[in-house]
């Protein structure tokens, strides 16, 4: 929320593909899929390449991977040790809950 997302944008995330979110993001959050393991592993297809390079140039290409393999590391670690933020409450949904029903 302090960098401008609103709850709007949040809910879209749910299903980025059939969200009115730019281009650019959509493109940038499949390669987010396709890193952290969530829909497949291996290889970035030419497709999806072809799609980054759309909105980004190589650089940023490389520059965006890093930045989700850094977080996607991290989330893990995090996960692996059971931290959660000062504010995580058990009996709270979390922001997206609701986008999912």
């Amino acid at each position: 929320m302090r960098t401008g997302l609103t709850d709007e944008v949040i809910a879209q995330l749910v299903d980025y593909e059939a969200s009115e979110l730019p281009e650019s993001w959509k493109a940038a959050l499949a390669l987010c899929d396709r890193l952290s393991g969530f829909e497949h592993r291996g290889i970035i297809p030419p497709e999806l390449y072809e799609r980054l390079s759309d909105h980004f140039n190589p650089q940023q290409i490389l520059r965006l991977g890093a930045l989700l393999a850094s977080a996607s590391g991290w989330h893990r670690m995090i996960e692996a040790f059971g931290i959660r933020p000062d504010h995580y409450r058990a009996d709270r949904d979390a922001p997206w809950a609701a986008a999912a029903d």
